[in-house]
């Protein structure tokens, strides 16, 4: 059977002399305040994220809510109203994925933003080198906003097209 020994604090090397204890890393108050400041901006960041994710929850239920209504009205629906409410309801069917599609990119960027703020303090707690890692993810959480943006302004234009009104009702 094989044994290994261990060092010990206090414990005499092969050669004699005491060995010291390993030193431990404590971060400095001043460090820990630097990463504090240094996660102000990506919190601010989810911030805004956080009322995107309210409005474009909001408008995905109000577009939920007019497609069970006319999916509820369809069946007693003359032919010339059923082919409109099928109409709009592929709209609305779009609008959703539109939607859904912008509630997973800010959703994945805000992960990405909490990735950086978490570096930010484990890069301070540590030793550890991590600058481009940091760098990356906040790069990824903005192009992952930008794209949920893109997606979110694509939803409005399809709504604005949605709601336009037929010009016999007009005159």
């Amino acid at each position: 059977m094989l044994l290994i020994e261990l060092p010990c604090d206090g414990c005499a090397r092969p050669d004699g002399a005491a060995q010291s204890p390993p030193m431990s890393y404590a971060p400095a108050l001043p460090t820990i305040a630097e990463a504090i400041q240094a996660s102000l901006s990506p919190v601010f960041m989810l911030t805004g994220i956080g009322a995107l994710l309210n409005v474009l929850t909001g408008r995905l239920a109000r577009v939920i809510d007019r497609a069970r209504v006319l999916e509820e009205r369809h069946p007693a629906l003359q032919r010339e109203d059923r082919s409109r409410a099928a109409a709009e309801l592929r709209r609305l069917a779009r609008r959703m994925k539109v939607i859904n599609a912008s509630l997973f990119l800010a959703v994945a960027s805000a992960v990405a933003t909490c990735a950086v703020v978490a570096m930010l303090f484990i890069g301070a707690l540590t030793r550890f080198h991590i600058g481009q890692w940091v760098a990356f993810s906040f790069i990824l959480a903005m192009s992952l906003l930008i794209a949920a943006f893109v997606a979110f302004m694509v939803e409005v234009r399809l709504s604005i097209h949605a709601i336009r009104v037929r010009d016999e009702l007009l005159h």
